[in-house]
């Protein structure tokens, strides 16, 4: 929400000074740039989220296309190899479920809760608006009737007009103040706040990232017992991918 002032005729005199003016605008643009910041951050986790969820969903699905293969009928390696793989991807998207719920909790709920807080924020600032513009409007009226004669008429207009302003005067005084001295604690709680949103969420990560060492360290371990290197495998591929070339089906006219 954007701070816009009412545009209204102006006192002379200044009902409030520039150093609390500025003050004020200080402190409310610390928490409009709060409250975009959350609402960022909660979109971008819920994003995340969805393509971990998405991504492990899948590598299962394609872990069980391999497994359906129909060479898996014809060799027992390759069988084995694909069974492993499909076990192992079920792993992963089990603990990818069970971080991802983890997070939801911990970070995603609570930036949605602390997001909900603002819009009762920007209306606080509203009715302190509304009240200064009120305020103004009851001192331009005084003013209007100090300038005048001080004829019996003209007194008592005035005499009115300053009772109408006391209230008015009195309740903008007090959104002002509450204001000023609570908007600075709610920007400073916002690291107490998240901390432990934070912390959870970097301990979710390093659970899930420990899980998935100990599952692919398992599954290298099932199909590939002979540990060759990339470039071996590289050059294997290289040598079978020359021997279906040298078939007649496949050679160049």
């Amino acid at each position: 929400m954007s701070w816009i002032p009412f545009k209204i005729g102006q006192p002379k005199k200044q009902i409030v000074s520039k150093t609390v003016e500025r003050d004020f605008e200080r402190e409310y643009e610390k928490l409009q740039k709060l409250e975009d910041q959350t609402k960022k951050l909660h979109k971008d986790m819920k994003k995340s989220t969805e393509a971990d969820l998405a991504m492990s969903k899948a590598a299962v699905k394609i872990s069980a296309d391999l497994l359906n293969n129909p060479l898996c009928e014809q060799d027992q390696a390759f069988l084995e190899s694909m069974t492993a793989l499909d076990t192992a991807m079920k792993r992963m998207d089990a603990f990818n479920q069970e971080k991802v719920n983890q997070i939801q909790k911990t970070v995603i709920d609570p930036l949605k809760k602390y997001s909900g807080v603002f819009p009762s924020l920007n209306m606080a600032v509203k009715r302190r608006e509304q009240a200064l513009q009120d305020y103004k409007r009851l001192q331009s009226k005084v003013e209007k009737y100090e300038e005048k004669e001080k004829t019996g008429p003209v007194m008592v207009k005035l005499h009115q007009a300053n009772e109408e302003l006391k209230p008015v005067k009195e309740d903008f005084e007090a959104k002002n103040k509450q204001l000023l001295d609570e908007m600075p604690k709610f920007y400073q709680s916002r690291i107490d706040y998240f901390q432990p949103s934070f912390e959870a969420l970097i301990r979710a990560q390093v659970v899930y990232f420990t899980e998935m060492y100990t599952i692919f360290s398992d599954l290298t371990d099932q199909i590939d017992p002979a540990g060759l290197t990339d470039e071996q495998r590289q050059r294997e591929t290289e040598a079978k991918l020359s021997e279906l070339r040298s078939l007649s089906i496949v050679a160049n006219d």
